[in-house]
């Protein structure tokens, strides 16, 4: 799965009514732009295909007071809800897809109920699980990557990533369970999303054209 449409969707619900440069803005924010492919060509791209989609409803709005062109606002449809808690639920339970992903994932986690988000990170676990023992049908660790050559690193990279990232999300589900975090139907959710016109201290200052609409 794409990392940008679950990111997309992601920061246009969280507006309510969002235009590009807000997405854009938000997503550098959150720091998107250094572990994903959210840079500004594919963020309004995303935005007008899903737009096309029916994921979201484009809204043409008035020129500025000042003079500048009108510029298009996103809002989220029924659809696009919809589509946004499958690509969420599926970033949180795939144990084999990019690190952007599960963190896009991370980042909208608290848009589920608590029982959900651990429901769904108990499972990534037990993917990581059945992955590494049918490795290691072919690979033993103990031995020591030297064992099958230097192809043996491969497999103790991937190895080691597993357990790793098994431990991490162990970690992750007990913080979660001990009532870490503000979840769906829990009360005043975190805020993550800059106000209109609030200075951006992670902006990269790259223009785009879309910038101007």
């Amino acid at each position: 799965m794409s990392a940008i449409r679950l990111l997309v969707l992601g920061a246009v619900r969280q507006h309510g009514r969002a235009h590009g440069y807000q997405v854009r803005n938000d997503l550098e924010y959150w720091g998107a732009h250094e572990w994903s492919n959210a840079k500004p060509g594919s963020i309004y791209h995303a935005l007008k295909q899903m737009a096309k989609q029916g994921l979201l409803h484009a809204h043409e709005t008035a020129p500025s007071t000042a003079g500048g062109p009108p510029r298009t606002e996103y809002e989220i449809t029924e659809k696009g809800t919809e589509e946004f808690f499958k690509l969420l639920r599926e970033s949180l339970t795939a144990y084999d897809e990019k690190m952007d992903v599960l963190s896009a994932g991370i980042g909208f986690i608290v848009d589920l109920a608590r029982e959900d988000a651990v429901a769904l990170l108990k499972e990534r676990v037990r993917g990581l699980e059945e992955w590494r023992t049918s490795v290691t049908e072919y690979y033993t660790p103990e031995a020591g990557p030297e064992s099958i050559g230097h192809i043996g690193e491969i497999m103790n990279m991937w190895v080691g990533s597993a357990d790793f990232g098994a431990e991490w999300t162990r970690g992750l589900i007990r913080r979660i369970e001990d009532g870490a975090y503000v979840f769906a139907g829990e009360g005043e959710p975190f805020t993550g999303v800059l106000a209109e016109g609030e200075e951006n201290p992670y902006a990269t200052g790259e223009r785009h054209p879309q910038d101007e609409r």
